[in-house]
C-alpha cells in the first residue's frame, strides 16, 4: 500500500507556500508588544473537540490570556495539512494521524489528551453482513490514512484479513458516509457526527467499534515545537483554558450542548448520543496517560504499538519515530 496519496500530493501542492505560512504564524500571526500571542488552532467535527467552540464564545481563552483564531475545518484531513505547512499552530488529531505526519518529516508535539474514542468510531456495513469477516471482496469508504482507516485496518486483522481483502474507495469522511448512505459502497469506516447519516441506510449496522480497540484511538491537542519554543505562555493557556471549559461544560451542559451539536451540524438530540462513544480525559487521567507505561491506557505504549502497526502494514514508507511526542509539562501545570 502506497504512503496517503491525498496527503502526499497535496504536501507538494503546500510545499512552495509552506514558508509564507510558517512566516505569516511567527510574525503576522503574532501580536507585537504585551498583546497576547495570537495561536491559530484547527478542529474538527469529533465531539471530543467541539469543547473548544464553547471556550471561544464562552471567552474562555481570553480569561487565560491566549489570543485564539478558531478554525473549523469541515474535511480533516486539511486540518492535518495545514499544521504540518505551518498554516497552523495547533490542531486537534488523532495519535495514529499525528504519528503518521511525523513519519513524513513533520515536526509536531502533543501537549494534551482530550479524549478516547469508546465506540463513536464505527464499521458501518449493509444489511446482509453480519461480521467484519464477511466483508471479503467488499467495497468499504474511508477516508485514508486517517484513525477510521486505522480502525479498519486493525479490525480486518482480528477477523483474518487485510486490506488486500477488500476494494477500498478512498473519500473524506462525510462524502464516505454519504456514499454508504446512497448504496454506492458495501461498509463505511467512519466517525461520529458521520456515523448517524451511514445508519440512514435501511438495514444497516455496526459490526465493529473503537470500544472493541480500547485505547486505540486517543485524540489530543498537537502543536508545533516552535510555538513551544516561542510562547509556552499560550501553550499553557490554551491547555488551561480546556480544562476550565469542561468545567463549564458540566454546570451549564444544556447550553454546552447546544453549541457543540450547532457547530457539528446535528440535532441536540443526536448529539446526545454521541456521549457514550467518547471519553473525555479528566485532568488527572490526562496527567496518568503521559506517565510511561505498558498498557493500552500509557500514551507511549499506544504510540509504539500505532507505530508498528501503520509501518507494518504499509500506511507509511518509514517507521514513526516516537522520541519526544509528549510533552506532559502543560497538563502537570493546570491550577487544581
Amino acid at each position: 500500500m502506497t504512503r496517503l496519496p491525498s496527503i502526499v500530493l497535496s504536501v507538494v501542492l503546500f510545499a512552495g507556500a509552506a514558508n509564507v505560512a510558517a512566516c505569516a504564524s511567527s510574525a503576522g500571526g503574532r501580536d507585537a508588544g504585551d498583546a497576547p500571542a495570537r495561536v491559530t488552532l484547527g478542529f474538527t467535527a469529533w465531539p471530543g473537540w467541539l469543547p473548544w467552540q464553547v471556550a471561544k464564545e464562552q471567552g474562555l481563552f481570553a480569561k487565560h490570556g491566549v489570543n485564539v483564531e478558531l478554525k473549523f475545518f469541515t474535511n480533516y484531513t486539511d486540518s492535518l495539512l495545514a499544521l504540518e505547512t505551518a498554516a497552523l499552530d495547533a490542531n486537534s488529531q488523532t495519535l495514529n494521524d499525528t504519528l503518521i505526519s511525523i513519519s513524513s518529516g513533520a515536526k509536531q508535539t502533543i501537549v494534551l489528551v482530550n479524549d478516547n474514542s469508546t465506540g463513536n468510531d464505527k464499521i458501518i456495513a449493509r444489511q446482509g453482513i453480519t461480521s467484519v469477516a464477511e466483508l471479503k471482496g467488499r467495497r468499504i469508504a474511508v477516508e485514508q490514512g486517517t484513525a477510521h482507516h486505522y480502525l479498519l485496518l486493525l479490525a480486518l486483522q482480528q477477523a483474518g484479513l487485510s486490506q488486500r481483502d477488500v476494494i477500498l474507495q478512498p473519500q473524506p469522511a462525510e462524502a464516505a458516509a454519504a456514499a454508504f448512505a446512497a448504496g454506492q459502497v458495501d461498509a463505511v469506516s467512519v466517525s461520529a457526527p458521520y456515523t448517524n447519516r451511514a445508519l440512514y441506510r435501511e438495514g444497516s449496522r455496526a459490526i465493529a467499534t473503537s470500544a472493541e480497540f480500547p485505547g486505540a484511538i486517543p485524540n489530543h491537542l498537537v502543536v508545533r515545537p516552535a510555538l513551544i519554543e516561542e510562547h509556552p505562555d499560550a501553550v499553557q493557556g490554551l491547555v488551561n483554558a480546556w480544562f476550565d471549559t469542561l468545567e463549564w461544560i458540566k454546570e451549564n451542559r444544556a447550553a454546552a450542548t447546544a453549541i457543540m451539536a450547532r457547530v457539528c451540524g446535528v440535532s441536540v438530540a443526536d448529539y446526545q448520543t454521541f456521549a457514550a462513544g467518547t471519553s473525555i480525559f479528566t485532568r488527572q487521567q490526562a496527567i496518568d496517560a503521559f506517565k510511561p507505561g505498558t498498557t493500552p491506557k500509557h500514551l507511549n505504549f499506544q504510540a509504539t504499538q500505532i507505530a508498528d502497526f501503520v509501518f507494518g502494514t504499509g500506511m507509511v514508507q518509514s517507521r514513526p519515530a516516537v522520541a519526544g511526542l509528549l510533552d506532559e509539562r502543560f497538563v502537570k501545570a493546570v491550577p487544581d
